[in-house]
């Protein structure tokens, strides 16, 4: 073999251990990276779990923890829901049964509300107001309202309080129509003999709205629910977490 042929040849092996060398780094690159992707997949599940995990604790209903605290139907058409001698802290709930986003907040925490006023830590104000003025919504709401008027026994309307909910029609539709409100009457053990009566010619109908419009004045109101503790409102955010909610309610009256 010539000299120029040797050369050539050891130019060749050279260019060869080169490329293998590029390719070894390449794999190792590559494994380095896959690593990174797995660790880095791991953690952001696990971040996402945990993330999860607050969420949903954070808004997992309470469970009845006593009776009823007494409620008492006001002359005005509030409810008010306290242990004797509690006055404060004050949760002040402005609602309206054809309002979906009310009854997301009864399913999610009316318990807290209910416990809280059980405990005697605080007193709980109910406000049924009609907020909508296009139909079929507005008609929808104002019958409820005056149906719930109809009652005067406070463990009966918070009954019928919750049954409304339960049975919330769609925005769409006509709904709360008296057959059904008296039947639900029924369902909640309401004994007014008047009921029916009351209920099927939307006795308190003026009432309902004459209310509405005061008190949407008074409270500045343009969506429900609000709800208030000590005048000041109560941000979505802890309105619809349960624990958060009690934390703000119960830190209120220190």
């Amino acid at each position: 073999m010539s000299k120029s042929e040797r050369t050539k040849t050891q130019s060749q092996s050279a260019r060869e251990k080169i490329k293998v060398q590029q390719a070894e780094a390449r794999a190792r690159e590559k494994r380095r990276r896959l690593v990174t992707y797995v660790t880095a997949g791991v953690v952001a599940a696990a971040a996402v779990g945990a993330g999860w995990w607050y969420a949903a604790s954070s808004s997992r209903s309470e469970e009845a923890s006593a009776a009823l605290a007494p409620i008492n139907v006001q002359p005005d058409g509030s409810v008010v829901m306290a242990q004797t001698g509690v006055a404060k802290p004050v949760v002040d709930i402005y609602e309206d049964f054809q309002c979906p986003a009310c009854k997301e907040l009864e399913r999610v925490s009316s318990q807290t509300f209910k416990n809280l006023a059980a405990e005697g830590k605080a007193k709980v104000v109910y406000h049924p107001i009609t907020i909508f003025s296009q139909e079929p919504t507005k008609s929808n709401s104002v019958r409820a309202g005056s149906a719930a008027r109809c009652i005067a026994d406070g463990k009966q309307w918070m009954a019928f309080h919750d049954l409304l909910y339960q049975n919330q029609p769609s925005e769409t539709e006509e709904g709360f129509k008296p057959d059904q409100l008296k039947q639900w009457g029924k369902d909640a053990g309401v004994t007014a003999p008047d009921f029916d009566q009351c209920v099927a010619s939307n006795k308190n109908a003026d009432a309902q709205l004459a209310y509405s419009k005061k008190v949407s004045a008074e409270q500045k109101l343009d969506h429900t629910p609000t709800v208030k503790l000590n005048g000041t409102e109560i941000d979505n955010q802890v309105l619809f977490s349960p624990s958060q909610l009690r934390d703000e309610i119960t830190g209120a009256a220190k």
